[in-house]
């Protein structure tokens, strides 16, 4: 009889430890879970972002590239005529030819900026792109920008005194004074895109990171974050206004002022000539702020709209600025026209350097 007692108190002595190990076994087992239920939930910080082709035509990038590439050749052999053109033929170095060589720099630099993204997606696949090289895209992209819409308001600075005052045209466009503010544009440009990609840098990314382009923008990537961006969204917001808004306000009031001024011309023909040298400025602009509003709206306010549209635009804002400037400037300018017209027909008859005038 003794042995039960015994026995029943062993199991009771037992009963605490087996206790013990169930609940360490429960500890130990506790964290597995949670990081199986994190794996599942949680998307981890990416080391890259995945750029954006055209969703849905993965099939056929090969044969999208095929226009894509068309497009680069072509702008980038433009500008560079045009810059060839200008530096080689001293008839042309006027400030309204200095400040289009300045325009297809500024062209150059884009394409330069964006073509190993786009062309990488649409021949190679290759959508991956690090943290620092997004950054580092982003800030080119956006400091060109900013810097050919001064070039724009420099251009219809040009065309208003050509035609309010075109006596005092060439002593108030000297070249050290057009190179003068050149430089003060670009630093304006660096001072003010600078800080993008540290504050950028700052953010702790969680989300998606799946951008909706082919290249790196602020407005796009800040939205990756899953940290506080208001400082981002402010900032970003008055940079536009203050460079970009501030530019376009400005070149509505030169246009302003030179309506008025044309207005004044009684001669039907001279009034028509003088709004006639405006047209390609014109052009310009227009290609370069339509994309770039309807793209910065969409980002902004457009949450709801559609990925294609956004996509679309991104292609324009991008790549058709650089494609259709020299082509614009090159048919309205008659002068340029015929400096490339006979610089062809130079080589082709090998008689004189290019740009070389008779």
């Amino acid at each position: 009889m003794t042995p039960c007692p015994l026995r029943r108190r062993l199991v009771l002595s037992a009963a605490p430890l087996l206790a013990g190990f169930g609940k360490e076994s429960s500890e130990l087992l506790g964290p597995a879970q949670y990081m199986m239920s994190a794996v599942n939930d949680t998307k981890f910080n990416s080391a890259v972002f995945l750029l954006t082709g055209i969703p849905g035509q993965e099939d056929v990038h090969l044969w999208i590239s095929v226009p894509f590439c068309l497009m680069y050749v072509l702008s980038v052999v433009g500008n560079s005529v045009i810059l060839f053109i200008i530096k080689t033929d001293p008839s042309l170095h006027e400030p309204m030819y200095i400040f289009l060589s300045m325009l297809a720099i500024t062209d150059l630099g884009l394409l330069i900026a964006t073509m190993p993204t786009i062309l990488g997606i649409f021949l190679f696949n290759s959508k991956e792109i690090s943290h620092d090289a997004c950054f580092a895209q982003l800030f080119f992209i956006h400091l060109l920008k900013c810097t050919e819409s001064s070039v724009l308001l420099l251009m219809a600075f040009d065309r208003f005194i050509a035609i309010h005052d075109p006596l005092r045209y060439a002593s108030i466009l000297t070249l050290p004074r057009i190179s003068k503010m050149g430089l003060a544009f670009a630093l304006r440009g660096v001072a003010v895109i600078l800080p993008l990609p540290f504050l950028l840098q700052r953010l702790r990314y969680c989300r998606s990171n799946v951008l909706s382009h082919c290249y790196c923008i602020n407005q796009d990537v800040m939205k990756m974050a899953c940290s506080d961006i208001r400082v981002n969204s402010i900032y970003g917001l008055s940079l536009s206004l203050l460079t970009v808004g501030l530019d376009s306000l400005l070149i509505f009031l030169s246009y302003v002022m030179i309506l008025k001024t044309v207005l004044r011309i009684t001669s039907h023909a001279e009034c028509l000539r003088a709004l006639n040298t405006c047209i390609s400025h014109l052009c310009a602009v227009l290609l370069f702020y339509t994309p770039m509003t309807g793209l910065s709206v969409i980002h902004r306010l457009g949450e709801d709209s559609s990925p294609l549209l956004k996509i679309l635009l991104g292609y324009i804002y991008m790549l058709v600025p650089p494609l259709m400037n020299p082509i614009v400037y090159s048919m309205k300018s008659k002068h340029l026209r015929a400096r490339i017209i006979r610089a062809y027909c130079d080589r082709l008859d090998n008689r004189n350097p290019l740009g070389v005038a008779n």
